[in-house]
């Protein structure tokens, strides 16, 4: 290696562990931040090239030579392609450490035409909106139990579902104002285009005008998540919707059947149900692969219970429109998977939940190398996220073999920016919060309270936790526990929230009360 940076005319800087006194720990940091165990460990300007091996690889393909230039040649420090929960976490940690960061987003509109903010599928079309349904779902069972608490009512309850989704959208454009605002605050550059690679370290940027501008950047991250898949069948595109246009649905949906036995499909056949609803869930084969399937059985039998029906071991073959309207009328032909039967039924509406797919094969990866798995889109990375190309690393669902889901792409982006860039020290932290339940109904923002209390002297051990919130009792009972076991600050870091929920603010603290800065809260993670 020494011999190839000489040949090039390139002066590097050479640590030699064996002739220094803490060679070992140096080594043993060196493993953590790039899980390579082995020497030489080679950088370049700033990105972890690899061994012996990587580096030549990368010399024969040219990128060693991009890496060469120097870092003013960019216009960023980071490019992020994806504005979502691990894209926005990786961007504004990487701009709090002082980097010139860039975050492009942009949502192509599904085949319904519904598109939206800032933020990603959390916020816009996944958990938020949909534990505001569930939400309201939930509140219309408590109309009918309160009446078994004292609660006398005589007129007819209905549910009106232009006011709820008005309302949740509402609080939907005000959490993708916050996110444009936070990322103005720490100086991040946010602009609505599509990103597409065109070369290395270079990328073309195009808006909703089709006008093209190009940026570069030193390294770049992949964000772009996932969307929903169809079943490739007569009538699906056309006239099926998805969890992309289910929350802003102009119209109540009506008679509906959900086609898929993901926990998406069940979520939103539960809450459809929950308002009264016709449902009905065309499953493959089983509930909720992947999961313990003795309580998914369990899952299914109390929906069947509370008026979902189910239709086993069939797969839609064609959809027709019968009839145009807010709801229209459809026509599904299905067909068994065990055999020859076939059936019909007619609905208002088909929501399609039968998986995502990986937003990753149209933004010109093949151009400067990036592997992905041909088949399921997905990016392979390792142990620190980064892909085949070394100043390309990526986050969130479009990994291969990682875990999934918001919570994760939270936690996965900031880590990657620390570990691109490095991070400080962090101590003890506090944070007001806004459960998701109050925001629609109205009630007071700012007003819940989390907070811990941790021994500098004994690894942030955490000795003190207090929270000022919703469900309080539950929350605390459990970090209780982890408190007796030796909880630590870092414990908390790294653990993965379940979101939305009041207790993962403990996951996510990054504020420290003696810095005095603002802990209001202007949207989710």
């Amino acid at each position: 290696v020494k011999e190839l940076f000489s040949s090039l005319g390139v002066e590097c800087n050479v640590l030699e562990l064996d002739q220094v006194d803490d060679g070992a720990k140096i080594q043993e940091v060196l493993s953590e931040i790039t899980n390579q165990k082995t020497v030489p460990n080679v950088f370049v300007n700033k990105v972890h090239v690899g061994g012996c091996d990587q580096t030549f690889q990368a010399y024969q393909s040219g990128l060693l030579q991009k890496l060469l230039q120097e870092d003013s040649a960019y216009d960023y420090d980071l490019i992020i392609v994806g504005g979502g929960s691990g894209g926005l976490s990786c961007a504004k940690e990487a701009a709090i450490l002082g980097k010139k960061v860039m975050v492009l987003d942009f949502v192509v509109p599904s085949p319904q035409g519904t598109s939206w903010g800032l933020g990603g599928t959390c916020v816009n079309v996944g958990c938020i909106p949909k534990k505001l349904m569930h939400q309201a779902a939930l509140l219309g069972q408590a109309l009918c139990d309160s009446r078994k608490f004292g609660w006398e009512y005589d007129q007819q309850v209905k549910h009106n579902w232009e006011t709820m989704t008005k309302a949740i959208q509402n609080h939907i454009s005000s959490l993708n104002w916050g996110y444009r605002l936070s990322l103005r605050e720490k100086a991040v550059a946010y602009v609505n285009s599509y990103g597409e690679f065109v070369e290395h370290h270079k990328i073309k940027a195009t808006n909703k005008k089709g006008q093209e501008t190009y940026y570069t950047a030193a390294q770049f991250v992949i964000a772009t998540g996932e969307r929903p898949r169809y079943l490739g069948i007569q009538g699906d595109k056309e006239y099926c919707i998805t969890s992309d246009d289910l929350f802003s649905l102009p119209y109540c949906p009506g008679k509906t059947l959900v086609v898929g036995a993901s926990y998406v499909a069940l979520e939103c056949a539960g809450f459809l149900a929950g308002f009264g609803l016709d449902v009905t869930v065309m499953v493959r084969s089983i509930l909720l692969r992947g999961f313990d399937q003795e309580m998914a059985e369990k899952v299914g039998s109390y929906m069947e219970q509370h008026g979902v029906k189910f239709l086993r071991k069939f797969i839609p073959v064609m959809i027709q429109q019968l009839e145009k309207g807010s709801p229209g009328k459809l026509k599904v032909l299905a067909k068994s998977t065990e055999g020859t039967e076939t059936i019909e039924g007619v609905y208002n509406t088909v929501l399609l939940a039968i998986g995502r797919d990986s937003c990753t094969r149209k933004i010109g990866l093949e151009k400067i190398g990036v592997k992905i798995n041909e088949k399921s889109g997905k990016i392979p990375v390792n142990d620190v996220e980064q892909t085949s190309v070394p100043y390309v690393c990526a986050v969130g669902d479009i990994l291969e073999g990682k875990p999934e889901l918001t919570p994760v792409a939270i936690q996965s982006g900031k880590l990657l920016a620390r570990r691109l860039f490095g991070a400080s020290l962090e101590k003890i932290y506090h944070t007001l919060f806004w459960p998701l339940e109050w925001t629609v109904a109205g009630r007071e923002n700012n007003t819940c309270y989390a907070k811990i209390i941790c021994n500098k002297l004994d690894h942030d051990r955490v000795i003190g936790f207090h929270i000022l919130g919703p469900n309080a009792g539950e929350v605390t009972q459990g970090f209780a526990a982890a408190m007796k076991c030796g909880l630590t600050k870092q414990l908390l870091d790294d653990t993965i929230g379940i979101h939305p929920t009041c207790g993962e603010v403990f996951t996510t603290l990054e504020i420290t009360k003696s810095s005095g800065l603002d802990v209001t809260q202007k949207g989710c993670g």
